[in-house]
């Protein structure tokens, strides 16, 4: 019974955590109007990193090319591809003149690295606000580029926009990978809001170029294949220089991954970025992600022995209904209310699978980007 004890005053703290987590944190994002903006004209440089991309440069390359605005540069980088990329680019450049290639080749130092790549492309590109998105990826409407350069000012050099992914119908494994990136925007953006901004992703982002030199570019995590997004947000934004963009106009969507295995194999690229986070961000995450685990451990272990069973039932119920309430209303603003219904089942299947990154990481390093 001791033990049991135990078990329960620890679950108590854990529902705690979660529903500081779920009730404030991510409140801040969930209950949060978008703040009415003034659409300008900047002069823009719109950044993409293609290795291997000619069929989706193809298919999405020209929703960027017909975006509503007036003024903006797109730099193709073509990061050392063995497809015909760089002929795809060269067809896009002879129709529209706002177009600058760079074509990267591999060198002995910097071998596959795309971090490598998308620096030569920043040095080139033309104007000093640069917006950021991949190969895979099309904006949700003609407006985007006008919808995340409003969110600029004299103080904002940084805007960080939602990238979602494409819905596939009667997937489990889509709602999987949609409830993950809902999830991790719901974090970065509620961080950000409360003024310790962590993270962002490639596949939307917009900061300006003085940013990333005062900031040395990549070269304090040169080492790691990936965080050209969240480890320089996570080194080069702070309270007063980040804005948040989540209007629906201002999406991108991507084309997402088809079978486990190469989900997963993505996400341990993405997971092992962390360890390079600030000491607070880690600490601040790590705690979320052990709060989920122990509120599944601790509420099964004692609803299945029935010790208080009654106060522990009330303590579940009242950590979902904040939690829905929160990823609920952000769901709502992000366009993935359809998640909502399978909630429970989602985040135990995240918990699951991202103890399973963490144990694989801690054995072997991942070493690819593409």
């Amino acid at each position: 019974m001791v033990i049991l004890d135990i078990v329960f005053y620890s679950f108590v703290v854990i529902v705690c955590i979660q529903v500081v987590f779920y009730g404030i944190v991510f409140g801040s994002f969930a209950f949060h109007k978008p703040i009415q903006t003034t659409p300008n004209t900047l002069p823009v440089s719109v950044l993409i990193c293609a290795k291997n991309e000619a069929k989706n440069l193809v298919s999405f390359l020209p929703s960027i090319l017909n975006q509503n605005y007036p003024n903006f540069q797109v730099v193709l980088i073509n990061d050392a591809s063995s497809d015909n990329t760089l002929e795809i680019m060269e067809a896009f450049a002879e129709q529209y003149p706002n177009i600058k290639i760079v074509n990267v080749r591999n060198t002995e130092a910097f071998w596959g690295k795309k971090k490598y790549a998308l620096t030569l492309g920043i040095k080139a590109a033309q104007y000093e606000h640069l917006l950021l998105t991949d190969a895979d990826c099309k904006p949700v409407s003609e407006h985007w580029i006008s919808e995340m350069t409003a969110h600029f000012s004299e103080k904002n050099t940084i805007v960080l926009g939602y990238g979602a992914y494409n819905k596939i119908k009667n997937s489990v494994l889509n709602k999987v990978i949609r409830y993950e990136t809902l999830l991790t925007a719901i974090q970065y953006f509620s961080f950000a809001k409360i003024g310790i901004p962590f993270m962002g992703v490639g596949r939307n982002l917009a900061y300006k170029r003085s940013e990333f030199f005062k900031t040395n570019g990549f070269i304090n995590h040169i080492d790691i294949r990936s965080g050209d997004d969240d480890l320089f947000i996570n080194e080069a934004a702070n309270a007063e220089n980040t804005n948040l963009c989540f209007t629906p106009n201002s999406f991108t969507s991507s084309i997402p991954k088809t079978s486990l295995n190469s989900w997963y194999r993505q996400k341990r690229r993405h997971v092992s970025t962390a360890k390079k986070y600030k000491p607070l961000h880690k600490y601040l995450l790590g705690l979320f992600y052990s709060s989920q685990l122990l509120f599944w451990t601790f509420s099964i272990t004692l609803i299945a022995t029935g010790f208080y069973w009654q106060f522990v039932v009330a303590l579940v119920l009242l950590r979902f209904i904040i939690q829905f309430l929160a990823v609920g209303f952000s769901a709502k603003k992000l366009n993935e209310l359809d998640l909502i219904f399978i909630l429970p089942f989602l985040e135990l299947f995240l918990i699951g699978f991202q103890f399973t990154i963490f144990i694989a990481n801690l054995i072997s390093k991942p070493n690819y980007w593409k």
